[in-house]
């Protein structure tokens, strides 16, 4: 059953955590708000827009990793409002990731908008689903004009979510957010030069 987020990440020691440090009455005030699992109209567009994200995944001997995964804006789709997929392109091979999900099934991402300060967290359960078997799910989650070779589809039911605040987010931008900003605030700076127009 989805929950809560503090269902899954304030356990016992997290509690004792936080009444030692004074934070234990206000997050037992969110413990008690309703269940928050169903991606609305502010998590869904904001996930779409990310050409990021990081994944942690835990393997069978308890210990976590985490993941960077990259691609084109929108790699990673949102196939229903509990459900976010991608497919899986090559990348050195060593599979942790994969064999994570395939011997606990548990996943935590973290989503990054560095220039507006923003951050989502998802807690899920992953699959990982071949590629040749899923030609349906395959074709949705396909990047047009990326060249990459897939070989597998990685989906994710998300359990919870939650926002976290902008407090110690450093902002950064990529080349293209850069580009983007020098163009709105002096339009001309990007357009060629002319050899006709040097006197």
């Amino acid at each position: 059953m989805n929950q809560n987020f503090t269902k899954f990440a304030f356990t016992d020691s997290v509690k004792n955590a936080q009444e030692r440090y004074g934070s234990r009455k206000s997050y037992a005030r969110m413990e008690a708000s309703g269940d928050k699992y169903v991606l609305t109209d502010r998590e869904i567009p904001f996930i779409q827009s990310r050409d990021s994200f990081y994944m942690a995944t835990v393997g069978e001997n308890g210990w976590p990793y985490v993941q960077y995964r990259g691609g084109p804006k929108g790699f990673l789709k949102v196939i229903d409002n509990t459900t976010l997929g991608y497919a899986d392109f090559r990348g050195n091979m060593q599979y942790i990731s994969v064999g994570n999900i395939n011997a606990t099934r548990k996943a935590s991402l973290f989503f990054m908008d560095y220039p507006s300060q923003q951050r989502l967290k998802v807690w899920a359960e992953s699959e990982v689903l071949k590629a040749e078997q899923n030609s349906e799910l395959l074709q949705r989650l396909k990047v047009p004009d990326y060249e990459a070779h897939i070989e597998r589809i990685i989906i994710f039911r998300v359990k919870a979510y939650d926002w976290n605040c902008p407090q110690h987010i450093t902002p950064r931008y990529t080349a293209e957010e850069i580009a983007e900003g020098i163009a709105k605030s002096n339009p001309d700076i990007l357009k060629p030069c002319c050899p006709d127009d040097v006197k």
